[in-house]
């Protein structure tokens, strides 16, 4: 009989185990799911019935791990940003030459942005008149936007510092390489010397 109850017991944590791992794999599949489409169309423009569809669920499975569109918003932005980090800037203090402390900035910032184009040109085209996607990115961008304008800003000079807010913009970055035509490589550096020239 003890036997019997032993079995039981760790049948059913089996159970319980395999139904968390589902769960587990239902939410992943809607947040990378979510996250496609608002790389694709949008934050603004992606519907519930959208990311169910793509995801293969209901709508009420979709609703049972999100519960609104918000939870949903925050749990897309974490996973895009855990997926790929933002750089972080707070190393680049201890480069004592001002320029090249730019340039590895901007290296790296131009490298995220290269590798997260459809959904950094999709989130903040939409954060221009879609509230609840402009919260969310001054939530996740904000403190690295001020950190970088901190680190890199360091004894710039006021023109100095209005052009190093150009030069870490998406825009800038998507026109230098996009319409410009520039490589990676000297988009960095003609930003490199915009700022420094800029006295």
């Amino acid at each position: 009989m003890h036997a019997l109850v032993q079995l039981k017991k760790m049948s059913r944590t089996y159970t319980l185990k395999r139904r968390a791992e589902q769960q587990a794999q239902t939410r992943q599949r809607i947040v990378e799911s979510a996250v496609d489409l608002h790389s694709s169309v949008g934050p603004a423009a992606t519907t519930i019935s959208m990311i169910a569809d793509r995801a293969g669920v209901q709508r009420h499975t979709l609703y049972a791990h999100f519960p609104d569109e918000r939870s949903l918003h925050l749990a897309c932005s974490g996973y895009a940003m855990d997926r790929d980090p933002l750089p972080e800037p707070e190393p680049w203090r201890s480069i004592a030459d001002r320029r090249e402390r730019l340039r590895t900035g901007l290296t790296a910032i131009y490298g995220w942005y290269a590798r997260n184009a459809s959904l950094a040109a999709c989130v903040l085209r939409d954060a221009e008149y879609h509230a609840l996607t402009r919260e969310i990115s001054d939530m996740r961008w904000g403190p690295y936007t001020a950190a970088y304008r901190d680190v890199l800003g360091e004894k710039l000079k006021k023109r100095q510092r209005a052009m190093l807010h150009l030069a870490l913009s998406f825009h800038t970055w998507q026109t230098l390489l996009r319409q410009g035509g520039l490589k990676p490589g000297d988009a960095v550096e003609a930003m490199v010397q915009a700022v420094d020239g800029a006295k």
